[in-house]
């Protein structure tokens, strides 16, 4: 099968990130939002990236003018889901609430072209249990993209037991020809980047609490130490503690062990509203965006 047109399911962080990835592979893309304005802000936020790519020359992955307006040519918002009927793949990347996934399933199921492919960007949320919101089990895929999708290069190409071969054969070289490198896994919560990260970013916490040393120390300390980009309270402001928090919770069902719980410390800045860097404060204070400060928890 080749796919030739991409409909992606939500025009936020993610589903935008997608999207541009998408258009500037050569793919005609359609971004299916519930209301205009989330496509408004989606759309400023690609041409804000499209424009910084701009400004680079082609030999550091740059585009020329021309390049630019080619991709916004082959970007289309819409808040009608028959707009999605003649899409060969369709990728979903809504809220990560499972009941939200299901229902835009559901919605687009009897849309859809019948032999188009289905795919998931969830993070956390069984590839499976999504799976069964459709009637094309074996059409169903997980597409797992990460944040911020125009610049890292990996996806997790996620297949289950009823994915068949060549479904899941076109998915990975789809992958290939967004310049993303896939790798292949199974439908095991967390998949291959989670089911390692989380419990590592869980035990920074849990070492902070336990008086190890201080937030700045311990990001200091695995950034110099082990040559990692950002150190883990860096990285979980990053993603988001509320993001963070419910993935735990979903690993935990899965597994039942204690590295996949989440620490009080964790449970309690969820709670305060203090989600990283989107809410302005989380492990570190981001009132100077450009020189955040740790908090004192």
């Amino acid at each position: 099968m080749e796919i030739k047109k991409v409909g992606v399911l939500g025009c936020g962080l993610m589903g935008s990130g997608i999207a541009q990835v998408c258009a500037m592979a050569g793919f005609d893309v359609t971004v299916l939002e519930v209301e205009q304005k989330f496509l408004d802000k989606g759309f400023a936020g690609i041409e804000k990236s499209l424009g910084k790519l701009a400004e680079r020359p082609p030999e550091k992955g740059g585009i020329t003018a021309q390049q630019k307006n080619e991709i916004r040519a082959r970007l289309r918002g819409t808040t009608d889901v028959h707009n999605l009927a003649h899409c060969d793949i369709v990728i979903e990347a809504v809220i990560e609430n499972i009941a939200e996934k299901k229902k835009i399933y559901a919605l687009i199921e009897g849309v859809v072209k019948k032999q188009a492919i289905f795919a998931s960007n969830t993070s956390s949320i069984s590839i499976t249990e999504l799976m069964t919101a459709t009637k094309r089990p074996e059409r169903f895929v997980g597409l797992h993209f990460f944040n911020p999708v125009p610049l890292m290069k990996l996806v997790e190409v996620v297949r289950t037991i009823a994915t068949a071969d060549d479904v899941y054969e076109t998915a990975y070289e789809f992958g290939k020809k967004l310049s993303k490198v896939p790798v292949r896994t199974s439908d095991k919560t967390g998949f291959v980047v989670n089911r390692l990260l989380v419990p590592y970013l869980l035990d920074a916490i849990r070492a902070y609490e336990e008086g190890v040393g201080s937030i700045e120390d311990i990001d200091n300390a695995m950034k110099l130490g082990c040559g990692y980009p950002m150190g883990p309270f860096t990285l979980l402001d990053f993603v988001g503690l509320d993001t963070t928090y419910y993935i735990t919770h979903v690993m935990y069902d899965e597994f039942k062990e204690r590295r996949f719980a989440s620490p009080p410390l964790l449970k309690r800045l969820v709670m305060a509203g203090w989600y990283g860097r989107k809410s302005g404060k989380g492990f570190y204070d981001y009132s100077d965006p450009n020189k955040p400060v740790a908090n004192k928890l």
